[in-house]
């Protein structure tokens, strides 16, 4: 399935492409500040109608993950990274997706503060 996404201002827009089966809810200091529920998809499923170079981007701790943004209206749409094994991945902040009721959804909690 394909599901479309943007910020609130609409400068950043995408599709991203899979099926969502459960989202991750962190409760690390940024992503229980920004309320995110992500969805971890390979990052080549991830769509940009907007080049890379108008998002914004924040690291943290490691710099392992890049936590993108709209540098207009502030919104937090993914983030980008790696998985243990290498691989390129986005964790999508599926508030941001249309369509998508995020109280539908199995949220696996994690717990990043932690780590």
């Amino acid at each position: 399935m394909a599901y479309k996404g943007s910020c609130h201002c609409g400068k950043v827009a995408y599709d991203v492409d899979g099926e969502i089966n459960q989202v991750t809810e962190c409760n690390c200091s940024i992503c229980s500040k920004r309320a995110h529920l992500l969805w971890f998809v390979p990052r080549e499923n991830l769509h940009l109608h907007a080049p890379e170079t108008d998002l914004a981007s924040y690291t943290f701790n490691t710099h392992n993950i890049r936590h993108t943004f709209c540098p207009t209206c502030g919104v937090g749409m993914f983030a980008l990274g790696t998985d243990p094994k290498g691989n390129k991945m986005a964790g999508i902040n599926v508030r941001c997706l249309e369509g998508v009721d995020p109280k539908s959804l199995k949220i696996a909690p994690f717990d990043g503060r932690s780590l």
